[in-house]
């Protein structure tokens, strides 16, 4: 199902009219950050308070901002023959999520495009990789045109615009971490937290987890 320039945050995990669990983008990186805040928020249903949280709260910032950035230069630097913003998607196999930008390129691809309040470091974090391929997977599914290069642009490294290559292994990766996420919620699997403990510092669990010596 595609739905335009929606105006309410729909990106939020729930139950589909089946009752059966509805993915979302937002749970991608939520279970990329620590499978664990999957366990706790999703299969115990725990709330996370997210309005606490500094880096939320500039991720909505930023949704709200981009709005004000020209996006005219994409389609002379990458090919964009038209442009649709705020894009509901969703799929007969459960995931569903609002896409900032699908781009239409002049070879017959499309390409999701997602705004970040972040810095470019030299590359592409594994979660943004996996949200660009979360929605890439959506659009091919909704609008049937392949779907090979996504792009980020990176708010705090004055709009710098990042292309991330979409491949056949990189979709495969991502069936893997669903099928992972799906294992959590579904089956109550406890999973292993994160190998990273400064994301723990961040973590609105960090008083109820484990803590791994």
């Amino acid at each position: 199902m595609v739905t335009d320039e929606l105006t309410e945050n729909m990106d939020l995990a729930d139950t589909g009219s089946s009752g059966a669990f509805s993915i979302t983008a937002s749970d991608i990186l939520e279970f990329l950050f620590c499978p664990r805040f999957t366990y706790f928020q999703n299969y115990l249903d725990i709330p996370q308070h997210e309005e606490k949280r500094f880096k939320v709260q500039k991720g909505r910032t930023v949704h709200e901002d981009k709005k004000r950035i020209n996006p005219e230069y994409l389609r002379k630097k990458i090919g964009c023959i038209e442009r649709k913003k705020g894009v509901y998607l969703s799929s007969e196999k459960g995931i569903r999520g609002i896409v900032d930008e699908i781009l239409f390129l002049n070879d017959g691809s499309a390409a999701p495009l997602d705004y970040k309040y972040a810095e470019y470091k030299e590359r592409t974090f594994r979660n943004h990789k996996y949200q660009l391929t979360f929605y890439g997977r959506l659009i091919q599914e909704n609008y049937g045109v392949p779907v090979k290069k996504g792009f980020i642009i990176y708010t705090r490294s004055r709009n710098k615009l990042v292309e991330v290559p979409l491949t056949e292994k990189t979709y495969h990766e991502l069936d893997v971490i669903i099928d992972d996420l799906i294992d959590v919620v579904q089956k109550g699997i406890y999973p292993k937290p994160t190998k990273y403990k400064a994301k723990c510092g961040d973590c609105c669990y960090r008083n109820i987890c484990e803590k791994v010596i």
